[in-house]
């Protein structure tokens, strides 16, 4: 690499040798250097000139390390427009799914396999399914879930939310 382009060989100021100095001097309380080795880093810390003197000085010693010789931010590449591919619209199909649609031959047939009123509870229509399973009892209500489901089977009818049932 160029040393005009290398941040390793930019000048330093007074700020940066202090920084060096008093984390130097954490390593040295913390026992990681012997005092004559901590007084050769302290002379060649005060005589840096770049980073690039700087950092063989930290090299054998774990983090901390002084802020000027963390590595710096590439700088961001300029953002490239993507292509844009037009997308075929999809096809519309006949039936659409609605969630929450019922289908009308779900209800009926749950109105003539169980005639307790189950048909109209799948469509929502609770008051009626309970009006059916307390009608089941005496056995008008069975009567009435048969006719409800054949009715529900060749006309349809709404759910609760008065939506069609679908087949």
């Amino acid at each position: 690499m160029n040393r005009v382009n290398d941040p390793d060989f930019l000048r330093i100021g007074t700020e940066e040798r202090d920084e060096a100095l008093q984390v130097l001097g954490d390593h040295f309380a913390k026992g990681r250097l012997p005092v004559a080795e901590y007084d050769e880093r302290v002379s060649k810390a005060v005589e840096a000139e770049t980073r690039a003197d700087l950092r063989p000085l930290f090299a054998d010693l774990p983090p901390p390390h002084p802020a000027v010789l963390a590595p710096h931010p590439i700088a961001p590449q300029p953002i490239t427009p993507q292509p844009h591919y037009p997308v075929a619209p999809m096809p519309q199909s006949q039936v659409t799914y609605v969630p929450g649609q019922r289908y009308r031959a779900a209800a009926g047939l749950l109105q003539i396999l169980l005639p307790f009123g189950i048909g109209r509870f799948y469509t929502g229509h609770t008051g009626m399914a309970v009006a059916q399973l307390l009608l089941s009892f005496v056995g008008v209500g069975v009567i009435w879930c048969l006719i409800d489901g054949i009715i529900l089977l060749a006309r349809g009818g709404t759910d609760a939310q008065g939506r069609d049932l679908r087949w």
